[in-house]
């Protein structure tokens, strides 16, 4: 699925011509969407999306590490009274974030709302770009990575003193996994091999420029990405709590009592109705609750019961191994 928790309805603007520094003008087929930011969609689905206000807390203070090197400097003086050499240590960090998790647990739409959060936080506008899933798989000599290239390429073009810029890769084991795999094929290590070369590059736009990697299989990403990385935020399907959140504020209004919605929330967690495969996020919003809609729409109430029902009739997605 290609978004995770929630779905997001992508802005896309089509083939979009863009001229680089040197005046080539690039085909922008490359990305599934681009967005101004801050977004007031992307605020009001933060605003739903359970634990989004956990895993952004854990991100923030990286996040303006990343793209404040000069505040980190000022930070030294306040408090060290001189530039402590650990300041030009974090210099060399990558501003490149890595999310790993199961299908559904929300990674890729954690990543748009937390950009979307820190440049407002930061009282600046912003840029995101998402990373075409059509980049794999082209056939053509080179077309992985000139596109890798040209990605960015205009992540850097977007950036800018008072604007930040995100490049967002989706099902990034796709184009980042390990180049000893023997089945993998010279085109595509020599895109890997292209993105660690951007990735290394792009610590030139100094502190405007951050790139997430989501993925469901973190084992299989290249160990130079991994070794990269900033910080790696690993999610899970919700524990019961965060099932009780979810449904507490999706099932609003139609009368259920505390016990029943403990009950659900205990029938959809791990541990549950379905064993040791609890729901993901995107179970509950894009299956479960959905099909509790249609048993009774239009004509009847949506209860406890029907829900209940609904829980033992509709099995979790499996997970990724």
């Amino acid at each position: 699925m290609g978004r995770d928790s929630i779905p997001v309805i992508a802005m896309d603007y089509g083939v979009i011509l863009s001229r680089t520094k040197q005046g080539k003008t690039v085909v922008q087929d490359t990305f599934d969407a681009q967005r101004e930011l801050p977004s007031r969609e992307l605020e009001d689905i933060a605003e739903t999306l359970v634990g989004f206000e956990r895993n952004y807390e854990a991100l923030k203070n990286h996040l303006m590490v990343a793209l404040m090197p000069d505040h980190v400097d000022e930070w030294s003086r306040n408090h060290h009274k001189q530039i402590i050499p650990l300041c030009k240590v974090i210099q060399q960090r990558y501003p490149l974030f890595l999310f790993s998790g199961d299908v559904g647990t929300g990674k890729t739409v954690t990543a748009e709302c937390a950009a979307n959060r820190l440049t407002k936080d930061m009282g600046k506008e912003g840029f995101l770009l998402k990373l075409s899933t059509r980049v794999r798989g082209k056939g053509l000599h080179g077309e992985m990575s000139q596109l890798i290239q040209d990605a960015f390429e205009n992540l850097a073009i977007q950036a800018g003193k008072k604007r930040l810029s995100f490049l967002l890769i989706d099902e990034a084991d796709s184009i980042a996994s390990l180049r000893s795999t023997e089945q993998m094929h010279q085109e595509e290590k020599a895109a890997v091999n292209t993105l660690i070369q951007k990735i290394d590059e792009i610590r030139q736009v100094r502190g405007r420029a951050v790139v997430f990697l989501c993925t469901n299989r973190a084992n299989v990403i290249d160990q130079a990405i991994v070794r990269r990385t900033a910080l790696h935020l690993e999610f899970a399907r919700p524990n019961k709590e965060e099932c009780l959140k979810l449904l507490t504020h999706d099932l609003e209004g139609i009368g259920l009592k505390p016990e029943e919605l403990s009950e659900l929330a205990f029938l959809t967690s791990e541990g549950g109705h379905h064993g040791n495969n609890g729901y993901s996020y995107s179970d509950f919003r894009l299956r479960f609750l959905p099909e509790a809609l249609a048993r009774v729409f239009p004509d009847r109430a949506l209860t406890f019961n029907v829900l209940k029902e609904t829980v033992l009739a509709v099995k979790p997605s499996p997970r990724i191994a």
